[in-house]
């Protein structure tokens, strides 16, 4: 189970770094309906949470591609990371009703 697990978790990372610098620069569904309602300059830099990884593009990494890679690998991990622990902690909790 787990080298497949490690499996998935190679090839989407793979995919993260590959991939995503050939993301859409266009804007996503809400950010797109902003603009064509005419709203978006009222709530252009107003974050009601601070993003670690503004606009997919990791801070520090001169090249966009590569800035946009790095961000999509750490935000794969980061997913991956979040479900592997959760799916844990779902486990353990089972196996305490079990015994």
């Amino acid at each position: 189970m787990k080298k497949n697990l490690l499996s998935i978790l190679a090839a989407a990372l793979v995919v993260a770094g590959l991939l995503s610098p050939f993301a859409s620069s266009f804007p996503d569904g809400l950010e797109r309906v902003a603009e064509d309602l005419g709203f978006i300059d009222r709530v252009e830099g107003i974050e009601v949470i601070s993003a670690p990884i503004p606009d997919y593009v990791f801070p520090g990494i001169g090249n966009e591609g590569t800035a946009t890679a790095v961000a999509g690998i750490l935000g794969t991990l980061a997913v991956f990371g979040a479900a592997y622990g959760l799916g844990k902690i779902i486990s353990a909790g089972k196996q305490k009703e079990n015994n």
